[in-house]
């Protein structure tokens, strides 16, 4: 994965268990380092490490971290100069998700060697407008507590309030993480 990935861990793990926590994190991920490089690539094992470790340090269990780390991945990137590039993508959280295929490509014609997931954005089989699925396939095992911290944060950063669960899961057979997501009414 690529270091700003990585770094939003830091900063998610500073902002609750302060510099100290993260180092406690960082030496039980046995990293050496203080800081990752944004666009450099680090192997996806370093942050499931870094994730395992936090789960540790917080005394929750890894989904919890992975759902808590996805939604500040949101909140992060917006702050760190990438709020333009989200904005280009939509202005509600289905929107952005039925335009996410597209900016992925265009991070990738840039980060060639970035392997990006893929989401299907489907209506949901009832009909009503203010539900729909999403399909997440990823060669990265495990993620799906990410994803829905994900879509949590695209919510508050599009000012929404959503309900989302998760119906099948790649980690029991499906070929997908299928999620069911409804849009509360303001």
């Amino acid at each position: 994965m690529y270091g700003l990935v990585n770094r939003a861990v830091r900063d998610l793990v500073i902002s609750l268990r302060g510099e100290p926590g993260w180092q406690r994190i960082r030496e039980r991920a046995s990293y050496p380092d203080d800081e990752f490089l944004s666009m450099q690539t680090y192997p996806d094992e370093l942050t499931y490490k870094l994730v395992g470790a936090a789960s540790e340090e917080l005394g929750l269990p890894a989904t919890e971290v992975l759902h808590a780390f996805g939604e500040h991945w949101i909140l992060f990137t917006a702050q760190k100069g990438y709020g333009d590039l989200l904005d280009g993508f939509g202005h509600s959280t289905r929107e952005f998700l039925s335009r996410l295929n597209d900016m992925h490509g265009r991070v990738e014609t840039v980060f060639s060697e970035m392997s990006m997931p893929y989401f299907e954005l489907q209506d949901h089989p009832s009909g009503e407008p203010d539900r729909f699925v999403l399909l997440y396939q990823s060669q990265r095992p495990g993620l799906s507590a990410f994803v829905e911290g994900l879509l949590h944060g695209l919510a508050k950063r599009f000012g929404e309030t959503i309900e989302v669960s998760q119906t099948d899961d790649r980690s029991q057979g499906a070929a997908a993480d299928r999620f069911e997501i409804r849009i509360q009414p303001a």
